[in-house]
């Protein structure tokens, strides 16, 4: 029989892993809300407390009850006691409303200064202001105007020009107005008391004399300053006349120095002429007959031009003035008196000259096409 062998079972080995190690070391990721989460729960909480606030205000706004205001003429009011609101300056509170002043209008709980009505007092002063200067600024010169103003006159002035349908006043912004005019008016006029008391009104001579009318103001210059205003023109005349005596005597300097160039031209062309052996004229020219062919027929009437050239003349010592007789009557002549080198250096420059004189005929008539014709002899 053979024999069964029994084996033992192995013994178990334990686990010796702690069951607190099954849990993980770190918490995940996933138990906390990220960045983004946690903007988008900020965002959420923010916009519903101010939901919640404005309906809160809202609530409170709509159901609130606006205090009135506290008597103007009440002199025990407490302002701990916060029952009513202070009545604001420039108004008149009573039974808990507000009336503003004339002057003033509403602008919610307070009282502002009207617009319409600070322009029209404005402009009142300054209509006031410019008919009284301007009656004075008449008497200053000599002119039917007046002085003093009495108050009524100054009322009447306002009363006529007072704008009443275009600004809507009652009697009370009416009466403001006047009084805000005069007290304006007041301050810039001169005031006094007559003898009844009556309060009369003066434009001051500074503010009078900017009222002259032009004319006038034109006129009170002028014999002001009369004295130097004829000092000053008689300069300017003066001035003018010795400006224009030195271009005169300039321009018939230029025109006498003119006259004489041409004179030396023609005494030294008709003395080459005479001396070239032609025999032809007379080597002297009459002074009267020059100054009658060089001078204009306007400036024939003016002796000084030809007493100028005279004057040149006789300072020059290449020409020999004396007086001849000529068809019996005595003349003064001109005559080119030369000698040698210089006369030949002039017949050279007169031959020179009458030689350029034939070439441009020549050419001229080659130019045309036909031939000079050279007389018989």
């Amino acid at each position: 029989m053979s024999s069964v062998t029994k084996k033992r079972p192995k013994p178990r080995v334990r686990n010796s892993t702690h069951p607190l190690q099954l849990l993980p070391r770190e918490p995940s990721v996933a138990l906390f809300p990220s960045k983004n989460e946690l903007l988008k729960l900020f965002s959420v909480v923010v916009i519903a407390a101010s939901v919640a606030g404005s309906c809160n205000y809202a609530v409170y706004f709509f159901n609130r009850q606006a205090k009135p205001f506290c008597e103007s003429i009440d002199e025990s009011y407490d302002p701990s006691a916060d029952l009513c609101e202070p009545c604001p300056g420039n108004g008149w509170c009573s039974s808990g409303k507000l009336e503003c002043f004339p002057g003033y209008k509403k602008h919610g709980r307070n009282c502002i200064e009207d617009g319409i009505i600070n322009q029209t007092t404005r402009e009142l002063s300054e209509l006031l202001e410019q008919h009284v200067c301007d009656a004075y600024g008449q008497v200053l010169c000599n002119e039917p105007g007046r002085i003093w103003f009495q108050e009524s006159d100054m009322m009447e002035i306002i009363e006529h020009h007072l704008p009443k349908n275009s600004i809507n006043m009652n009697d009370d912004t009416s009466t403001f107005v006047k009084n805000k005019v005069m007290e304006t008016v007041e301050s810039i006029l001169e005031t006094k008391a007559s003898y009844n008391r009556i309060k009369e009104f003066k434009c001051p001579d500074f503010l009078a004399e900017l009222h002259k009318p032009l004319g006038c103001r034109v006129r009170q210059w002028i014999y002001k300053h009369l004295g130097i205003m004829a000092a000053t023109l008689g300069l300017l005349v003066g001035l003018t006349k010795f400006i224009l005596s030195i271009r005169h005597k300039s321009k018939l300097t230029t025109r006498a120095e003119q006259l004489y160039e041409q004179i030396c031209e023609i005494l030294q062309e008709n003395a080459m002429r005479t001396r070239s052996g032609d025999n032809e004229g007379e080597p002297w020219v009459v002074a009267s007959w020059l100054r009658d062919q060089l001078l204009l027929p306007r400036e024939r009437k003016h002796t000084t031009l030809w007493k100028k050239v005279e004057e040149l003349i006789l300072e020059d010592s290449r020409i020999d003035q004396y007086p001849k007789l000529i068809k019996g009557e005595s003349k003064v002549v001109l005559e080119w008196q030369v000698d040698g080198l210089l006369a030949e250096m002039l017949k050279k420059k007169f031959a020179m000259k009458a030689k350029a004189i034939s070439n441009l005929g020549i050419s001229s008539y080659a130019s045309d096409g036909k031939k000079p014709q050279i007389a018989e002899s």
